[in-house]
């Protein structure tokens, strides 16, 4: 958490030194006036600009959050790009002011005392609430960076508890700081911070589609880096450089670095105290005490207001304002079509709907369970479905509509598909829907695959025999050898498991749930000549389990040309192999001795990349950016496995180094969440 905080507790720190300075003024100035009594006022205007930047934070939360995800990363990295803008503004700024500063406010507060109470609020509301503003802005943009963690603010309230500690022992003359090198370092260190903030935004900006260059990468060091480690989180939380970055983040970052770092030194080199930097302070044109002396305000006859009434307000005002941008903002709820679906009827009350993000209430008035899609008529593609959706109920279905042609289209079961009258909408970009897959565009994947098994139980009934043979004839060392070659023809079949039936419990079944665990006798397979290879196990006592494996591989591989293989398992299986995986092997859950699961990893993402190959023709066409991404992590991966293992020798998974682990879990975390939409684009989808 401490490195996400610190970005914002070094912005908390000097923006709360900032404004607490000014308000030392302000209540100093007021003081030696003899004015003790406005001092009411300016905590009126402090009150009310520290109101305005926590409802100016609000806005931005709540107002990104009520947005599709695009305009999200879009809306974001303007924001932190504005916000960069004026951190930078912000740091030369005071470099220049900050001698200045003190006269020039007395002069301000000065005026202000003959003019009212309320020009003492704004004078004091204008000079802190441009802090807060910033301050808002940028720990705004350090929290969306740092996610879900609390360090941002944690990190900020420490540095405005801090900056007000100082400036209060500043006020009563108890501490001294020399505030000039205190905000020239502070505004180095700002800069960078600024740089690495600029960065990310810009990336945010490429994955909204505002700039190009999302996949142009300059530097990939996700195989070799560890997101995870503790120095990795260091430097992305205070400096947000990640282990990916693309062009134009780094040529950014550089640019903004070397430009705006050499400016700030040589403004720094240039600048030299002399006696005229002190004059405003020193030399106030007329003394402040004088002014409400020679005009004092006549006073209000009647009834009083309550002192807690303008405090109040100030607060009340920006607070309500804000919920109302924050209101207005949000998409309207657009549940205002419901749409009634039949086996003979389908969308009944459907009318063209506005661009934006829509739910529809359907409801199916029929007697049949209906499957409904939302689709474009003349690609069949699907921008949204419910499926099983029963007699008499009502669900929504969420969709996002853009510029285009709609129409329902509903498949009750056991009858024909029914599809309603088009409607065309204009404007709102593109929507990106889905096209639909059918068990034929499966058909020749499916046939490819099934032939890529069969090779491979072919080759797994011979690696089987080899091992009862290797073990009847007393050969363990040779057997625990032909074992993983075995196994790990076994576990690159992945995708098939579903489709072995009973086969996969007695090849690869675990001992879990057995009541006698490992020495059960229904405990078979591999892993039971794992256990018994692997700890000491004499030869006559693992005879017969070897030779029921072999005799299960072969009664496999005979079975296997008929079995039913539902050709929706290949979709669904893309993501399941590598989800069990990191479940089982990567934890080391289904080790019985032998130390190989990463062995056995390196076999399931052997298999993956073989479904992958013969889904890639329909992958293709329905997410181009999908396959790439995924490549890239495969091989990330696999990288990773390689550097676990030297020839036969498999490092055990309790034996990794906490950053390999780390590292591995990362990147096959990553592969896995890359892979999550595979399943649902290639969705078999009911079309009669």
């Amino acid at each position: 958490m401490w490195d996400d905080a610190f970005p914002s507790f070094l912005i908390g720190l000097r923006e709360g030194l900032e404004a607490g300075l000014i308000v030392s003024i302000l209540v100093a100035t007021l003081v030696r006036a003899g004015a003790r009594s406005r001092l009411a006022q300016v905590w009126t205007g402090v009150l009310a600009a520290v109101a305005v930047a926590l409802s100016f934070g609000a806005v931005l939360t709540f107002t990104a959050a009520s947005m599709p995800q695009t305009a999200q990363e879009a809306f974001g990295g303007t924001l932190s790009v504005i916000a960069v803008a004026f951190v930078t503004a912000m740091v030369f700024w005071m470099r220049r002011s900050a001698r200045s500063l003190s006269g020039e406010l007395k002069e301000k507060v000065t005026g202000a005392l003959a003019m009212g109470s309320g020009v003492l609020i704004l004078t004091s509301f204008l000079a802190v609430g441009r802090e807060g503003l910033e301050t808002a802005l940028f720990l705004w943009t350090t929290a969306r960076a740092a996610g879900e963690s609390a360090g941002p603010l944690t990190g900020a309230g420490i540095g405005l508890v801090i900056a007000a500690g100082l400036c209060w022992g500043l006020y009563r003359r108890v501490l001294k700081i020399n505030l000039t090198k205190f905000f020239t370092a502070t505004g180095a260190v700002l800069i960078v911070i600024a740089a690495g903030v600029l960065g990310y935004g810009l990336r945010d900006l490429q994955e909204g589609g505002v700039l190009p260059g999302k996949a142009a990468y300059a530097v990939d060091l996700a195989g070799s880096v560890d997101a995870g480690s503790w120095y990795s989180t260091l430097v992305q939380g205070v400096f947000n450089l990640t282990p990916t970055m693309t062009w134009l983040q780094v040529v950014a970052y550089a640019a903004y670095l070397a430009v705006v770092m050499t400016l700030f030194v040589r403004g720094v080199r240039a600048t030299a105290p002399g006696p005229a930097a002190e004059r405003p302070a020193k030399q106030p044109k007329q003394p402040a005490a004088e002014r409400p002396a020679k005009q004092p305000k006549p006073a209000r006859s009647g009834r009083r207001r309550p002192v807690w009434v303008v405090p109040a307000a100030v607060v009340a005002v920006p607070a309500v304002l804000a919920g109302l941008v924050v209101a207005f903002s949000r998409p309207k709820p657009a549940g205002d079509q419901t749409v009634a679906v039949s086996e003979t009827e389908c969308g009944k009350g459907f009318a063209a709907p506005e661009p934006g993000r829509r739910t529809f209430r359907m409801r199916n008035t029929g007697d049949k369970t209906s499957e409904v899609y939302l689709v474009d008529p003349s690609t069949g593609a699907v921008y949204g479905e419910i499926e099983g959706l029963a007699p008499g109920t009502t669900r929504d279905l969420v969709a996002t509509v853009a510029g285009g042609t709609y129409a329902w289209r509903c498949v009750p079961t056991g009858g024909r598909a029914v599809t309603s009258e088009p409607v065309s909408v204009s404007g709102g970009g593109a929507a990106k829907p889905v096209v639909p897959v059918s068990e034929q565009d499966l058909a020749g994947p499916l046939k490819a695959y099934k032939a890529y098994v069969e090779q491979g139980l072919d080759s797994l009934v011979g690696q089987t025999e080899t091992l009862a043979a290797d073990i009847e004839a007393d050969h363990l060392d040779k057997a625990r050898t032909d074992w993983l070659t075995a196994h790990r023809t076994y576990a690159s079949l992945g995708a098939a498991y579903g489709t072995f039936e009973d086969f996969d419990q007695k090849i690869d079944g675990r001992a879990d749930g057995l009541p006698d665990g490992e020495h059960d006798k229904d405990f078979t397979g591999f892993l039971r000549l794992e256990y018994g290879l692997w700890h000491g196990r004499p030869a006559k006592e693992l005879t017969g389990p070897a030779q029921q494996l072999a005799t299960d591989a072969a009664g496999l591989r005979k079975a296997f040309p008929s079995q039913d293989f539902d050709p929706g398992d290949l979709p669904l299986r893309a993501h399941e192999i590598l989800e069990n995986t990191l479940q089982f092997e990567l934890t080391g859950d289904t080790d019985e001795g032998s130390g190989t699961n990463l062995a056995t990893a390196d076999a399931n993402l052997s298999g993956t990349r073989e479904l992958l190959t013969v889904l890639k023709p329909l992958l293709a066409t329905r997410a181009p950016r999908l396959l790439p991404t995924v490549d890239a992590d495969v091989a990330r991966v696999q990288k990773l496995l390689d550097a676990a293992h030297d020839g036969a020798h498999w490092t055990p998974v309790g034996r990794l180094a906490a950053a390999d682990k780390q590292r591995l879990d990362g990147a096959t975390g990553q592969l896995l969440e890359d892979l999550a939409p595979v399943p649902d684009l290639l969705e078999i989808r009911k079309s009669a």
